[in-house]
């Protein structure tokens, strides 16, 4: 008889059938991670991460959104993380959003009804962003902490990770030139997808950020067509703001918490916040 065929791996070398996993339009495996309430969810919000890192990096903005009694998920993006693809490599940035909408839908098919909502930083926001106008109306709401609308001229040819963080599934080849070009062209779809975008959504922002230009903050606020939206700049904060000083991560994780409290229960009832 035949030999069966070892499993799929993560690139660190751990079987996908022991770790939750969906296989994508491309056929490749990609990590996921669920954040379950006790109870019956009240909303779904989708974490997008951004470039160079992975999902897990979001655990305690997770913990605290499923303190609302949300159900919170998210995936590994192509090329990064324990998800299969070469290391911060990707055909096209589209694959990107096609993969974040596969995953909603499977989401959704296991809880029909409920109000969705996305959350991106970085990459991960312009991902956001570009996944949010694609579907116009499917979407409750986004929040995004210093999105990839203009690329800070610093930034262009190099990506620069914290060279203190130890996190082992953290890339620290920095940024190909193909991803580079990958990312430029993300820029630009984004500033065309903003006047598409009608959803309510936060933005919060750092002035000091060396690798998303605040400028594009303002560009959003001034270009989406949406009713709902809220700028909160933080003065003299840089990029991560998740993870940035204690009082601004402290405001950061406020500021979410009430934002995405009042919006989901508007969404539950169908009225205005």
């Amino acid at each position: 008889m035949p030999e069966e065929s070892s499993p799929r791996r993560t690139p660190q070398s751990v079987p996908y059938q022991d770790l939750p996993h969906l296989v994508n339009a491309d056929g490749q495996y990609l990590f996921c991670r669920y954040w379950k309430p006790s109870g019956t969810p009240r909303a779904l919000v989708f974490v997008s991460h951004g470039a160079g890192e992975h999902c897990g990096r979001y655990d305690e903005l997770a913990r605290m959104l499923v303190g609302l009694e949300l159900l919170v998920f998210a995936h590994d993006h192509v090329g990064h993380g324990q998800s299969e693809g070469e290391r911060m490599v990707v055909s096209d940035f589209q694959v990107f959003i096609r993969d974040v909408l596969q995953h909603v839908d499977v989401v959704q098919k296991d809880h029909p009804g409920l109000p969705i909502f996305l959350l991106g930083h970085s990459m991960g926001g312009a991902i956001t962003i570009l996944t949010a106008a694609q579907r116009p109306g499917h979407f409750s709401g986004m929040v995004l902490i210093s999105p990839l609308v203009l690329a800070n001229p610093e930034s262009a040819t190099t990506f620069k990770v914290d060279i203190y963080d130890t996190d082992p599934l953290i890339c620290r080849a920095g940024l190909k030139v193909c991803f580079g070009i990958q990312l430029l062209n993300a820029v630009s779809r984004v500033e065309r997808a903003l006047p598409k975008l009608t959803l309510p959504f936060l933005l919060l922002q750092g002035s000091a950020d060396r690798l998303c230009d605040s400028r594009g903050a303002y560009l959003l606020m001034e270009s989406a067509k949406s009713q709902d939206k809220t700028l909160k700049i933080y003065e003299g904060a840089y990029h991560i703001l998740h993870k940035e000083l204690p009082e601004v991560t402290s405001s950061v994780f406020r500021e979410i918490n009430t934002w995405v409290s009042q919006r989901t229960a508007a969404a539950g009832t169908g009225s205005p916040p």
